[in-house]
């Protein structure tokens, strides 16, 4: 079970894990020890995820979705597996917390009396001297 949050806990049998040879550094172990993991997991079929969690997803992570629905995260850091699963498991919880609360509304703010105050003392003192540029007989 995965627990991202107290209302979403993902059973693990929702994801696929696929297992290859890492790339890198590693001596003779990077090449006969499939070490890199990648977690293919659908979240929009997903009975875990709430509909709201589910469509902040969708349009949050829509360019890392695949055709058919699904998503791939793929771990190479470390070159034990467990480690490599690990880390899918939780780049994936980081991007469900990301979306877990809904976003706060914009309140839009006024401009407090102080900065009206400015705002017109520099539009006299701009006219002003724009004012005095002009020749004397202009008056």
């Amino acid at each position: 079970m995965l627990d991202v949050t107290a209302r979403i806990q993902i059973s693990l049998d929702e994801f696929t894990f696929q297992f290859a040879r890492s790339s890198g550094p590693g001596g003779q172990n990077v090449n006969k020890v499939n070490s890199k993991a990648t977690l293919r997991w659908r979240p929009l079929e997903s009975p875990s995820l709430p509909d709201d969690v589910r469509q902040r997803f969708a349009t949050r992570f829509a360019s890392k979705l695949l055709t058919d629905g699904s998503i791939l995260i793929s771990c190479e850091k470390s070159r034990s597996q467990l480690l490599n699963r690990i880390g899918c498991l939780e780049q994936l919880t980081g991007w469900l917390k990301e979306v877990a609360t809904p976003p706060k509304k914009r309140r839009p703010t006024k401009p407090t009396r102080g900065s009206k105050t400015r705002r017109l003392n520099d539009k006299r003192l701009r006219s002003d001297t724009k004012r005095l540029r002009g020749s004397p007989g202009d008056e």
